[in-house]
């Protein structure tokens, strides 16, 4: 899967490795762990109701972002998108292969997001799944457990779909390579700028980040460390995507 041809921001070819674990098998582990966090919040009264003012307007946000999100990924026309907020001082957010987002309202509450940055973050969730940095990782240590190489995969060992199911239930708890971290900063941000939002959002959202590192129970930052090389790329990007943002603006 190569970067879209349009793309202003460079990230590459996503890897080859991600072929050794199913996606549909993985997308289908994803939603199970998906649908148990959420009646887990649920039975806990965690889970905010459709009528909730910060669950409206994240999925406004989402509504915005989708369209572009199978320019990265042609499966992703066909995900069934989900966006959820649960109610926890917890400082954190993912996207799950195939679409399934969730929020804590620490992230908006704590950090005091604006839409735009809420955007920023959204768009970096959603572009670890677009890029299948999961299946990526899963991959990794499948075969590297397994001894498994991609020639394996050619020759037919087949296990890799049940595999994939075992490894739904880590996919909280991946934490992401740098190079992962980087393309999902770029892919997101454009996400967000070609949806009319501002892209300097996303260098105001990671010093907050940085800002915040010193407080307890940031699970983001444990998975996306912060840092000056990090808002650098970022600072170095915007004026790749800004006219993507002005031109959404005179839609």
């Amino acid at each position: 899967m190569a970067a879209p041809a349009l793309a202003q921001v460079d990230v590459g070819r996503a890897s080859l490795l991600r072929n050794l674990v199913p996606a549909q098998a993985l997308e289908t582990a994803a939603t199970e762990q998906y649908q148990e966090l959420l009646a887990k919040a649920r039975a806990q009264g965690a889970l905010a109701s459709g009528d909730d003012a910060q669950l409206r307007r994240l999925r406004a946000i989402a509504q915005r972002l989708i369209p572009y999100a199978g320019q990265w990924n042609e499966r992703a026309r066909q995900w069934r998108w989900e966006v959820n907020l649960i109610r926890s001082r917890q400082i954190n957010a993912f996207c799950m292969p195939g679409g399934k987002i969730a929020f804590f309202t620490g992230i908006l509450d704590q950090l005091r997001l604006s839409d735009d940055e809420a955007a920023m973050v959204m768009g970096h969730e959603m572009a670890h799944a677009l890029r299948e940095h999961s299946r990526e990782q899963l991959a990794k240590s499948q075969a590297t457990g397994m001894g498994l190489s991609l020639g394996a995969q050619l020759l037919g060992l087949g296990d890799l779909g049940n595999a994939a199911a075992r490894l739904g239930t880590q996919l909280l708890t991946l934490k992401f390579s740098r190079n992962d971290e980087s393309e999902a900063d770029l892919v997101g941000l454009e996400l967000a700028a070609r949806a009319g939002y501002n892209p300097q959002a996303a260098v105001s959202l990671w010093r907050k980040m940085g800002e915040a590192t010193g407080s307890g129970g940031i699970g983001f930052l444990s998975t996306h460390p912060t840092g000056p090389d990090r808002i650098r790329q970022l600072e170095d990007n915007v004026p790749r995507v800004m006219p993507l943002y002005e031109q959404s603006r005179r839609r």
